[in-house]
């Protein structure tokens, strides 16, 4: 289905599951690590599997979803991006509708690490006896390693959303360029006219979605 979401200048890039999912992430991220710190490994488990729940669906809109959802709209080979760095370093980048070249290649290295997190969670365990529903697949040594993977992970991850946050800024700052509105109202300004851009159905995301929070709670209920 191709929809024309374009007046006055505006374009509906981000659709409706995409923009709950962005949000939610962090939410869920926050949850999870104050979780860690209160002993609340039970709310602890919860987040985690709604975080996984979220990335695996993320991860098939990023295949059947919108236009700008899709990897393939907005992951850009190594040539182009570095061409699009020096171009931002000189002030001549172009503005893009989705994600830029450099924003792709964020949200790829974001979805493996936070991925890696919510995976590895589920074989972790810890010296309170707290242990993931799939630890009892590894040996203790492995399950060892892989908590202290979860872990060390973990404050890769910071890094990361540091690195975002502060991309945020300097596009702001910098280049003009309000990166939070759209994703929070799902449009953004353009000075001329772009081509339509494919909106998925909302039911297609309500049912990816049921799938997967189907099959996330069939591993974890009878693993």
């Amino acid at each position: 289905m191709a929809e024309n979401h374009q007046a006055n200048g505006r374009v509906y890039v981000w659709d409706l599951p995409l923009r709950l999912f962005h949000w939610a992430l962090p939410l869920l991220l926050g949850v999870s690590w104050i979780s860690v710190e209160l002993q609340a490994m039970t709310l602890h488990e919860l987040s985690g599997y709604a975080m996984l729940t979220l990335l695996l669906f993320r991860l098939a809109w990023g295949v059947i979803g919108s236009r700008t959802a899709r990897f393939a709209y907005f992951v850009r080979g190594v040539p182009h991006t570095l061409e699009y760095a020096r171009a931002l370093r000189s002030k001549a980048a172009v503005k893009h509708i989705g994600h830029n070249p450099l924003g792709g290649w964020m949200v790829l290295l974001l979805l493996t690490v936070l991925l890696l997190q919510a995976l590895t969670g589920l074989f972790a365990h810890d010296v309170s006896g707290t242990a993931g529903p799939l630890a009892g697949w590894v040996s203790y040594d492995a399950g060892e390693w892989l908590t202290g993977f979860h872990a060390w992970n973990f404050d890769v991850l910071l890094g990361l959303v540091g690195i975002h946050l502060a991309a945020i800024v300097y596009y702001a700052r910098f280049r003009a360029d309000n990166l939070v509105k759209p994703m929070l109202t799902g449009y953004k300004d353009v000075p001329h006219a772009h081509e339509p851009l494919h909106v998925a159905p909302l039911w297609q995301a309500v049912l990816l979605l049921a799938v997967v929070a189907a099959t996330v709670y069939a591993l974890v209920r009878f693993a």
